[in-house]
Order: structure tokens, then sequence, then C-alpha cells
């Protein structure tokens, strides 16, 4: 039933023109709704409209100084964070033509977490402190994902089996890191576990507002090579055989796409943490709404992404108040079933 009603949805977007800008505004819509209300919660709740006049800025002084200093770089960063893993899980879908891979499988999460957890034995103490400055955290784990990404790669290279290896290698690569995180912080000190743990929960609690301009700085350098991708991007859906009969060089393409992928991944993750399923749900919602083009695809998928991230990050802190849970594992209630729910769904269909 919900295979037919998903062609008959199909059909009638590709004889209506304006239904998938249409949609895109509703996203849109909904995206903004989210946002004002994320900012607008907290333990001096503010409502939709003085919210808005504040970022405008005609509110109180008191109102900006909590919107603008306090909740405003929280809401962006989870903001940055969902688009960059909605946009690497889309761009690492298409070039392994396989509707199940996200950043996580590569080992580009677990290695990252990885990098983390060795930085945190590193650079603290015994006083619960760091040596150094936390600002090297995030190049920890962005040195962490890459170099998971580059040994998955190289195995893929040497394998010569075809890129569907690729997810094969990532998730042995993503168990090996997610053992060795799990050793360390056994064998750790107490308090460097905490630190460790909580990093990997994945959270937007501690966002500054240097960390959402360098994420956004990092999500507006990919733009221009998004905007160069969508041929690409269709091209590779096919199988090998066209996608080259239709002028493609499949293998640069591909590696352009793994490449971008893994780079927002790793700055995704280097600033907010294991939050998962962002880069799995995103893009499949985005089709499911505006079908296969490259362009609505990837605008839809970056701001589902923002807004499941925006939204788990405000109901993590709603739901089970005065705790908060992280937004990690708030995304991983909700996509955990899907992924499951997909699985199901693409062994019926290959039987």
């Amino acid at each position: 039933m919900t295979d037919i009603m998903v062609r008959d949805f199909a059909s009638r977007r590709a004889s209506t023109p304006w239904l998938v800008p249409a949609i895109l505004l509703a996203i849109l819509a909904v995206f903004a709704l989210v946002m004002v209300f994320s900012i607008g919660f907290g333990s001096t709740p503010i409502t939709p409209d003085r919210v808005i006049s504040a970022v405008l800025g005609l509110g109180s002084r008191t109102e900006q100084v909590i919107i603008l200093k306090l909740r405003m770089p929280r809401a962006l960063l989870a903001m940055e964070a969902g688009a960059c893993l909605a946009l690497a899980g889309l761009l690492l879908q298409t070039a392994t033509r396989n509707p199940l891979a996200s950043p996580s499988i590569l080992g580009i999460v677990d290695g990252a977490a990885l990098g983390v957890v060795v930085f945190l034995f590193l650079f603290s103490n015994e006083s619960n402190a760091l040596v150094v400055s936390v600002n090297w955290q995030p190049v920890a784990a962005a040195l962490g994902a890459l170099c998971f990404a580059l040994v998955v790669g190289g195995l893929t290279w040497l394998d010569r089996r075809g890129m569907s290896r690729m997810i094969l290698y990532g998730i042995a690569m993503a168990a090996l890191a997610s053992a060795m995180v799990t050793i360390m912080i056994i064998v750790g000190p107490v308090y460097r576990a905490t630190q460790a743990l909580t990093w990997l929960a994945g959270s937007v609690y501690a966002a500054h507002w240097n960390d959402v301009m360098i994420v956004g700085g990092i999500l507006a350098l990919a733009v221009p090579f998004l905007l160069l991708l969508p041929r690409d991007m269709e091209q590779l859906s096919m199988d090998d055989q066209s996608a080259r009969a239709s002028g493609l060089a499949v293998t640069p393409a591909f590696i352009a796409l793994v490449t971008l992928s893994v780079v927002l991944t790793a700055t995704a993750v280097s600033f907010v943490g294991g939050v998962a399923f962002v880069g799995l749900l995103a893009p499949h919602a985005a089709r499911l709404m505006v079908g296969h083009k490259a362009i609505p695809l990837i605008v839809a998928s970056a701001l589902i992404g923002a807004t499941i991230v925006v939204a788990a990050d405000l109901l993590g802190r709603v739901a089970f108040v005065p705790i908060e849970v992280p937004t990690g594992a708030i995304t991983a209630i909700i996509g955990a079933p899907y992924f499951l729910w997909l699985l199901i769904r693409r062994s019926r269909s290959h039987a």
C-alpha cells in the first residue's frame, strides 16, 4: 500500500510542475517554525513573535542577550550540522548506489570518535582538565575521520571488485574503531571516560559562535562544489555502463562525491559528536517528497537534515525536564526503527 501511494505521488509530482517548488517552500516553513520554537524554549520562555523581534534587533535588551548570545549559536550549529550530515548521506548514497549507505557505515563517524578519545587521553590530566586548548578537539576528530576514510578508500581501491565493497570495508573499520574506543574508555581513568561518552552521545550543548562560523564557513565552501555535481549525481545514479555511455567519467565523479561526503561528515561530527542516522533519514525523506532531480533533492535534504537535528535538540531539552537528553540519542531513537524498516522493505523487494 505504501509503495502504491509513493508511486501515485511521484506520478502527480511529474505532471504538476509547481508541486516540487511548493513542497520545498513547505519544508522551509517547517524548518523556520522549528528554529523559532527551539530558540524560544529555555529557562526563560520567549514567545515566537518576541523571538523574531529580538533577531531583528527590535526586542528588549534582555531578550536580545538571551537569544543572540546564548540560544542562537546552539540552534545554528544544530542546523549546520544537520545540513552537513544530510548532504553527506545523499552524496554517499548516490556514489555507492546503495540506499542504506550513510556516513557512519564508512567508519567516518567512528574514526572521528576514536580521534577525540585519543585526544582526551593524550592531553588531559588527573585534575580533569585539558592541558591544551579544547579548540584542538575538532581537529583531532577531523583527523580521525579522514584517516579512516582514507583506509577504507585504500582497501576498496586495492580490492578492485567494485564500489559496493566499500560498504563492507566501512562496516569493518567502524567496528574496529568502536572496539578501540570502548577499550580506551574502559582502561582509562573515569573522568576521561565521562568526557568521551559526553562527546560520543552527540550534543550541541556547548555551542559557541566560533563553532558556528567554522562549520558555516566549510558548508558555504561546499556549496559551489555541490552546484557543479547535479548532472554527475544523476548520471552516477545509473549503472556504470549507462553512466559511461552518457559521457561521465565514473571514477573521478565517485571520488569527488565521496571526498565531499567525508569532509562534510568530519566537519559536523567534529563539533557536535556522533549524531546518528541523519545522513540516512534526510535523503530518503527528501526523495519521497521531491523525487530524484538533483538540485531539489540537495535543497530538500539539507533542509530536512537541519530540521531533524534542531527538532531533536529541542525534544531532548523539553521531553525529560530537568534532565537533558543528548541530540544523538533522540535521532537514534527515530532513525533505528526507520533503518530496520528499510532493511525489511529491501529484503522483500529482492525476494
